[in-house]
């Protein structure tokens, strides 16, 4: 497969078997969102590996659409403790989004599979995940990313659509 077909072939998973990721290839996730864009490279992420039964299980209650049994969970936070400017600090989401981005087309290389959970900007799910996890203050849980070996496998696909894309000025279709 090209990385194209790696792109298409990223769908969110919702069933696993037991297996957990590697700690390799937890590593591997890790390396890819950190190769992720960033607003003035301020890298304002950190990420919490999460494999504790007890603990994903308290995730999974936290979040109304994040009950996958899955063995391992990846949470992409925001630093916001370190920002001079305010304004920079508006791009964390960006930045972070990108890097979960990275990690979930990593998980389709390493044939593991996983979903994007959101959890900001809704506070009644980032408190106890932030309990949950002892996350300080001044970090802000974006997502949790449920992982690990699929228990069902679901058919590359595009979304592409041509009547979302316009030619040098909104409006204007597309002929390409």
């Amino acid at each position: 497969m090209n990385e194209v077909d790696w792109i298409l072939k990223r769908r969110s998973i919702r069933k696993f078997s037991g297996q957990a990721p590697s700690d390799e290839q937890i590593t591997k996730m890790l390396e890819a969102a950190m190769a992720a864009p960033s607003a003035l490279n301020l890298k304002p992420w950190k990420f919490i590996v999460v494999q504790d039964q007890e603990r994903l299980a308290e995730l999974r209650k936290a979040l109304p659409f994040g009950k996958m049994m899955a063995p391992c969970a990846i949470v992409v936070c925001g630093d916001l403790r370190w920002f001079k400017k305010p304004a920079m600090e508006r791009f964390w989401v960006q930045d972070c989004s990108a890097a979960t981005q990275n990690i979930l087309l990593a998980a389709v290389s390493l044939r593991l599979g996983a979903v994007w959970c959101g959890v900001h900007p809704i506070s009644r799910l980032e408190k106890p995940v932030g309990k949950t996890l002892g996350i300080p203050e001044g970090v802000v849980p974006l997502n949790v990313i449920f992982i690990g070996t699929p228990a069902e496998e679901k058919p590359a696909r595009t979304q592409y659509s041509d009547k979302n894309v316009y030619s040098d000025k909104f409006g204007h279709p597309w002929k390409g």
